[in-house]
């Protein structure tokens, strides 16, 4: 995979420079500029303007030309929000989170068992993680694909580490990896993001806002093969440091589940997603193809 230039919006020196005003500056600077910054991006990257429009379109349908203007630049200001409060540093003891479906949560997290909690791009969930896991004495491992740039992978990371968050990289199907079965199987979580599925990642085929669309299988077939309940669970930004949870209700996959039960399990996460998509479109940071960091 070819490196971008260091200018890149998801090079080392714009992360640097975000860690650094996120990390060091003054609280105000933390506050106020991110959404400046995120419009000052909209407005470079003609690109990437055009993939959140026609995402916003697939969510809304047309609301017209002024409308969709300002939905576009409002996720790219809630994106930067997002991603200045995820490299602020250690968020436990100044972030907050509602989290609706609190039934559901606890549902799936009897005592003694996992569960793989299926989620998305969408706002802070690196904030929420940690969050929860405060809230629920877990530990959470959270699965992402690799970015571009290593070093810059690395300045996030560290963030994310210093939260508790456990972070695995994947560049192909998850379930490669064994840790993340025997994590679940003690008890712990593991969450995947399911609005993407690179390239070689075994998928399955769903309806998505009346459309045909694909969602990675690695999240049932870890529940599957663990025996724990699938979690869909998605995080939206609502303030400063403040965001809200959305939890439905827990998906059982039967050890020995038929392709047309995977099929049905698959469609019930891709309906959750559709849900709080389409309560939050502006939330939704889907913008890789455009060459934007795949952080949150």
């Amino acid at each position: 995979m070819k490196s971008p230039h260091p200018f890149a919006a998801d090079g080392l020196i714009w992360r640097r420079l975000a860690h650094a005003g996120a990390a060091h500056g003054p609280a105000w600077f933390r506050r106020y500029s991110p959404p400046l910054i995120g419009l000052a991006f909209a407005a470079a990257m003609p690109g990437a303007r055009r993939t959140v429009a026609a995402n916003l379109a697939r969510i809304r349908g047309d609301v017209g030309a002024l409308r969709n203007a300002v939905d576009v630049a409002r996720t790219f200001t809630e994106y930067a929000s997002c991603l200045t409060d995820a490299l602020a540093g250690d968020a436990r003891g100044t972030a907050d989170a509602i989290v609706y479906g609190e039934r559901n949560v606890l549902a799936a997290l009897k005592p003694g068992r996992g569960a793989v909690f299926a989620t998305a791009h969408t706002g802070g969930w690196e904030i929420v993680g940690p969050l929860l896991m405060r809230d629920t004495g877990r530990s959470v491992v959270m699965v992402m694909e690799r970015e571009r740039v290593a070093a810059a992978r690395q300045i996030q990371d560290a963030t994310r580490t210093h939260r508790g968050l456990q972070i695995m990289h994947v560049g192909d199907d998850p379930l490669a990896s064994l840790p993340l079965l025997s994590h679940v199987r003690a008890g712990g979580v593991v969450a995947l993001q399911i609005d993407r599925s690179p390239p070689g990642m075994r998928t399955r085929s769903v309806t998505l806002f009346g459309r045909p669309a694909t969602i990675p299988e690695g999240p049932l077939r870890i529940a599957q093969l663990a025996g724990v309940p699938l979690l869909p669970v998605f995080a939206s930004r609502t303030g400063h440091l403040r965001y809200a949870v959305r939890a439905f209700e827990p998906i059982f996959v039967p050890r020995r589940a038929s392709a047309a039960e995977l099929d049905a399990a698959a469609q019930r996460l891709g309906d959750a997603m559709a849900t709080f998509l389409s309560a939050h479109p502006t939330q939704w940071f889907r913008f890789q193809d455009e060459g934007v960091s795949p952080s949150l």
